[in-house]
């Protein structure tokens, strides 16, 4: 009995990481994908702000969100982001700010102000787009969050493409590795979360 528990145990952590393996090597692949074209707007995931100015991260993300329009990609940006910590305006509000600085029209600019977490990013993304009746989207964010993000956007059934940022923050192989090991396990437990039941609303 003892020995069949033992094994049991050796088992499950060996498909663990397997699971948490194969998911981490899925990431990498995924972040060299991009699929940039026409789409009806582009869909910027929040990364926290610096006191009144988006974080370096955030920034890239916007950056890129920025020359999409400019190039004529899209004609709409959705910018999300609720508020982080200790902060007094929203991710989006302070993102809103940094495009309208950088002569994006505001008439071209839909933010949403309610997300805490990814899946809620696009969530509420999703129901601007219905709202303003964008039926495409270019998802914009760092390439090792694009296999998480894809994900939860096709799970919420938005006609999206991929559009990293090619001016990511994270460079250095300790950045990215550190990066990777949080996705991998913010990924791993998505894949979880959406195979149980879900609550009737």
């Amino acid at each position: 009995m003892y020995k069949f528990s033992t094994c049991a145990v050796i088992f499950l952590i060996f498909t663990l990481l397997c699971f948490f393996l194969f998911n981490a090597v899925s990431i990498v692949l995924y972040s060299h994908k991009d699929e940039t074209r026409s789409a009806d707007c582009a869909i910027v995931a929040g990364a926290g702000i610096a006191g009144e100015l988006p974080s370096a991260v955030f920034r890239e993300r916007l950056n890129h969100a920025i020359t999409l329009y400019q190039q004529g990609r899209v004609h709409t940006l959705i910018l999300t982001g609720g508020l982080s910590p200790n902060a007094t305006r929203s991710d989006a509000a302070v993102a809103l700010r940094y495009v309208l600085a950088k002569g994006i029209p505001a008439s071209a600019v839909l933010i949403e102000e309610q997300s805490t977490l990814t899946r809620e990013n696009v969530r509420f993304a999703k129901m601007l787009m219905q709202e303003h009746q964008l039926h495409s989207a270019l998802i914009v964010s760092d390439p090792l969050h694009m296999r998480r993000l894809m994900t939860i956007v096709q799970d919420n059934g938005i006609v999206a493409w991929t559009s990293p940022t090619p001016t990511s923050r994270y460079r250095s192989l300790t950045a990215k590795s550190t990066f990777l090991l949080s996705e991998t396990i913010w990924y791993s437990g998505y894949l979880v979360l959406r195979i149980l039941p879900q609550p009737i609303a």
